[in-house]
């Protein structure tokens, strides 16, 4: 063992003199041919000592930047992130220049604009080396990082990991559908894709639900419910505040939401790792997670993740350099696109090259480095979003060359991570999914000359912009608004109703003050919400209000269907020609016949959510071409109904069970989350059925809960299915108490997730009978004569021989 020490000091002692040797040749070649960076004295130098000069600068820059530049990158971190990569190039330069000044006799100088080019080439030339020289010991990086990651994990208190027990990596590529990455795998664009599918890994497709968008999607799949959230942007009533999924504020309040309706912390609350998402999943280790942006303790800053990548000057110049390269690449694809004439094609410019150079190349870096340092940390269960490919096809289209580009680079990052995997302190399982897909289509503007905010107001007869007034569309709704309205005011006056004022606004008919409607878009998916009424407004209340609206957008060639609430029938889907059809009665063929399998399911579920808008409007979908109208500026859209939006995958190691049992369909985010659940649980350990004999000491036949790898103080971890009659239970014991026979804890030991202590006592009844029967931590609310239906919501529980305090959750 000593032998093998010596060995690999010297090999490290090695590896430090020719890196310092290249850096040295480099900077003599950059002296050379650079006119502004000198290493001689004014009066000239021999060879040997411009050599010397050039080594005492090398070894001086390599030391400050193994010193310093760590420092300098934690002071950043409440830099933005832009900014802080355009610093990057600044500080390497200065710290160079330091290094200069450190070496005898005042030999070298450089210009500061020369200083940010010499040490942006020797940064990359000894990241270069360094890479070369750890080929031929591919085991130097992992135990360095092994290293770090064990003394951050005994800092904390943590225990070292076995190996008997996989781990899960759960990669999402945001917005790539089961179509897409089916081609880009048959094309060779992603290869590394292409062995995996149909070998190691099983391909599965699943469906989203109506609101096919990030914010829905990741929320039901990292903390097992997304109930309530209609769109990407919606309107609340009862708090009079606009909700965005991406708005730090808004995330942090779905999270709650989630975490209070389904009583446990989320999938990853159990030794895992947040990286790149918009919530946090329960983890304790987050790096780039909206929901945690806005905590102001050190611990928590969502950008504490920048300092473990850019902790290394040579990660900082490459990633850096890679960002400007990639506006440099959207800038020239924007101008071909432009060149070429082709369609659809939306606005690329402003500040829009500097937004996907942070997706594609920061963002996809940062957590790529924290997926491979998490491994090699031996987490149990990491989550990680690559959102490259969903910034560039809103812009470029989901089935062009550039998206297939990013598809290109996201696929090495896949093989790197699997690379590392082998290297990890224990074994892994990596899975792809994602969150949805993305439908073609030109813009809603595009291809009718207004946006979806100005048709509304005409049909509601308030003012519209010149331009959308004067378009085809405009005209129709101008038209059609006036038609709507004599006849209503003819209406009104036969059944001897005052006569109203000749101009709608002045009298009773027309738009009551303070009630202009606000419109949202989220894809293709659109919601109107009138905000001075409290209430959801009924077809009737709007006809009232508005009679040309409903029948304006219903009939719009671009607009598929609208969801409105009637006092008559319920909720009903209206369509072109007059459609309507009840909720209750709905299926997936007339109005809704083109928008795929389950749309009829879809509508119904969103339409029993408390916050659903007024006016749901989706648009409408080629079924051929599966091409929608976005209401924003988006080529490639999701967040509603049509096409590949509805159609994301996933795809997971053989070795892992089955999503669905052949001929079943995975339907919903929130089963997804099952799915998720019921693999990580797959290596947990024992599971010791409530009922048997207890062990001594242990009063009444009761059950301690054990120990093991799935479980996390003061959480309950999930039971897995079994048979009628068995509860299956995992939970740390606390104070030495047990579970009893019944299945019931005696005192409030089951509890929800804490944040700062437990928030909410839970009480575990009844035999678990299937996934959907329980909560995600065993538990159910503690409410007697109510269980959990098959989504998850309360219903009234049967009356059973146990009586009212043992009846089933599951019913």
């Amino acid at each position: 063992m000593t032998e093998g020490r010596w060995r690999r000091a010297g090999s490290a002692l090695l590896r430090v003199i020719v890196v310092w040797a290249v850096s040295t040749l480099t900077m003599l070649a950059l002296a050379g041919a650079l006119p502004d960076f000198r290493l001689q004295s004014a009066d000239g130098d021999s060879v040997t000592r411009t050599a010397l000069t050039a080594a005492w600068g090398a070894g001086a820059f390599g030391l400050l930047t193994a010193l310093v530049w760590p420092l300098v990158v934690r002071a950043l971190l409440l830099v933005p992130a832009l900014v802080l990569g355009l610093l990057v190039f600044f500080l390497n330069g200065s710290l160079l220049l330091v290094a200069l000044r450190l070496i005898p006799d005042g030999r070298g100088d450089a210009g500061p604009e020369t200083a940010v080019v010499v040490a942006a080439v020797m940064s990359a030339v000894a990241s270069a080396t360094s890479t070369a020289l750890a080929v031929r010991d591919d085991n130097a990086y992992r135990r360095r990082l092994s290293r770090l990651a064990t003394r951050r994990r005994r800092r904390h208190g943590d225990q070292d990991v076995g190996a008997d027990c996989y781990g899960m990596v759960f990669l999402q590529l945001d917005g790539v559908g089961h179509e897409v990455l089916l081609r880009a795998a048959k094309d060779g664009v992603m290869p590394t894709v292409a062995e995996w599918i149909g070998t190691t890994h099983r391909l599965t497709p699943w469906r989203t639900d109506w609101s096919s968008q990030t914010g829905a999607s990741q929320l039901g799949i990292l903390h097992g419910s997304n109930h309530d959230v209609p769109a990407f942007r919606w309107y609340e009533k009862d708090t009079g505040r606009i909700m965005v999924s991406n708005r730090p504020a808004s995330a942090v309040e779905l999270q709650r939401r989630a975490i209070e309706r389904t009583g446990d912390g989320g999938l990853l609350t159990v030794d895992g790792a947040s990286r790149g998402n918009l919530f946090s999943g329960g983890a304790d280790q987050v790096a780039l997670v909206l929901s945690v942006a806005a905590r102001r303790g050190r611990a928590n800053r969502s950008r504490a993740g920048y300092f473990a990548y850019f902790s290394d000057p040579a990660n900082a110049v490459r990633t850096a350099v890679s960002f400007f390269a990639e506006v440099a690449r959207e800038i020239k694809q924007s101008i071909r696109a432009r060149l070429r004439g082709e369609t659809p094609r939306v606005r690329r410019g402003g500040l829009y090259p500097f937004i996907r150079a942070f997706a594609t190349v920061v963002e996809r870096d940062v957590v790529v480095a924290a997926v491979i340092g998490d491994m090699l940390a031996g987490r149990t269960a990491v989550y990680a979003d690559l959102v490259a490919y969903d910034e560039v096809a809103h812009h470029s289209g989901p089935h062009g060359r550039d998206a297939a580009q990013v598809l290109e680079r996201l696929d090495r990052a896949l093989a790197l991570i699997a690379k590392a995997a082998e290297h990890a302190p224990r074994p892994y399982r990596i899975a792809l999914l994602s969150d949805h897909g993305q439908s073609p289509g030109e813009t809603f503007e595009g291809a009718y000359g207004l946006t979806l905010k100005d048709l509304v107001r005409a049909g509601c007869g308030l003012p519209v912009p010149r331009r959308a007034g004067r378009s085809k569309s405009g005209s129709e709704a101008r038209d059609a608004a006036g038609v709507a309205l004599r006849n209503a005011l003819h209406r009104r006056m036969a059944d001897g109703a005052d006569e109203p004022a000749e101009h709608p606004g002045h009298g009773a008919v027309g738009p009551e003050s303070g009630s202009d409607p606000i419109v949202l878009a989220s894809g293709n998916l659109a919601l109107i919400s009138f905000p001075d009424v409290p209430e959801r407004l009924s077809r009737e209340q709007i006809d009232a209000r508005h009679p040309a609206l409903l029948g304006t957008l219903a009939n719009h060639p671009g607009i598929g269907f609208l969801l409105v609430r009637s006092e008559k029938h319920g909720s009903v889907v209206l369509g072109a020609g007059g459609a309507e059809v009840p909720v209750a009665e709905l299926s997936d063929d007339g109005p809704l016949a083109g928008f795929g399998k389950g749309a009829a399911d879809a509508v119904r579920r969103t339409d029993s959510f408390p916050h659903v808008a007024d006016i749901m409007v989706n648009s409408m979908c080629d079924p051929e071409t599966g091409s929608v109208h976005a209401f924003e500026e988006q080529i490639g859209s999701h967040g509603g109904l049509g096409g590949e939006q509805s159609q994301p995958f996933l795809l997971a190691p053989v070795s892992l069970s089955r999503p669905v049992d052949d001929g079943a369909e995975l339907v919903g985010a929130e089963r997804v989350h099952r799915v998720l659940r019921r693999w990580l649980r797959e290596c947990a350990g024992p599971e010791v059925p409530i009922g048997q004999s207890g062990p001594e000491g242990v009063a009444g036949g009761a059950v301690a809960c054990p120990e093991g790898p799935a479980r996390s103080g003061g959480l309950c971890a999930a039971s897995p299915e079994g048979a009628a009659g068995t509860d299956v239970v995992r939970v740390p014991p606390v104070d030495g108490s047990a579970r009893s026979g019944s299945g019931r804890v005696p005192a409030p030991e089951c509890r929800g997730p804490a944040q700062d202590g437990p928030v909410a006592t839970r009480e575990c009844r009844g035999p678990a009978q299937d996934d959907q029967a329980r909560t995600p931590d065993g538990c159910v609310p503690v409410r007697d004569g109510w269980g959990r239906g098959p989504e998850g919501q309360e219903v009234p529980a049967p009356e059973g021989p146990a009586g009212p305090s043992d009846r089933l959750d599951a019913v």
